[in-house]
């Protein structure tokens, strides 16, 4: 196994064991939970049952329901310092996905932004979601088909889009090369935002969701 590998390996959390245990901790139903997090009862028994995985921007949304911050389920990397070097910067993935995170922010008090280089294997498709804040995507290499409010565009290497979180949205690769792009947003993946306790009707995270369809492709639930 490479360096790699290992980092991402390492960083990989046991979701569903992790998500059922919190959840039984706090005396709820999924159906109380799948409320709280904006998630249907059938997505996540998947998830807790391991055969569906969440991206990082709706295990965002179950760790705000849960009342605890998104490192409870991921071992997050955490930068020192606002400078970040290619060559060190680490890797890491929620349990299950194909999709590779890179982050690029940090934290320091008032900051808004969240920001990752994301890997997306071929044949990944999001589900169409809507959140508050804004979104900046890049494309940095192969390219990713955007649905944003029912409109369709391919955005290749070079190409960028802004948008509100609040227009449905919805992206995909498929294609039969990995594609690379830069992702920039206003939600708060990390901070301590994440610790809203349960019942807190501010929700700030959005996020897709992928379910597992074979070892190597994954498509919207």
């Amino acid at each position: 196994m490479s360096s790699l590998e290992q980092t991402e390996h390492d960083v990989q959390a046991r979701l569903g064991v992790l998500i059922r245990a919190r959840r039984r901790k706090l005396g709820l139903t999924l159906q109380e939970l799948g409320k709280a997090a904006g998630l249907s009862v059938g997505y996540l028994s998947q998830v807790e049952r391991d055969n569906a995985t969440p991206t990082l921007g709706t295990l965002a949304q179950i760790a705000r329901a849960l009342g605890v911050p998104l490192d409870y389920f991921i071992a997050t990397p955490r930068a020192e310092d606002a400078l970040t070097r290619a060559e060190t910067r680490q890797r890491f993935s929620v349990d299950g996905s194909s999709i590779v995170y890179e982050r690029l922010g940090t934290e320091f008090p008032g900051n808004v932004l969240s920001s990752f280089i994301l890997t997306v294997p071929p044949g990944y498709a999001s589900e169409t979601v809507s959140h508050e804040g804004e979104e900046i995507i890049y494309i940095l290499e192969g390219s990713i088909t955007q649905v944003l409010d029912g409109k369709e565009m391919v955005m290749r290497a070079g190409d960028s889009l802004h948008f509100r979180g609040n227009v449905p949205h919805a992206w995909a690769n498929p294609n039969d090369e990995p594609a690379r792009m830069l992702w920039t947003g206003t939600l708060a993946l990390f901070n301590a935002a994440n610790r809203t306790a349960l019942g807190r009707p501010d929700v700030i995270v959005g996020g897709e969701t992928k379910q597992k369809t074979s070892r190597n492709r994954e498509r919207r639930p």
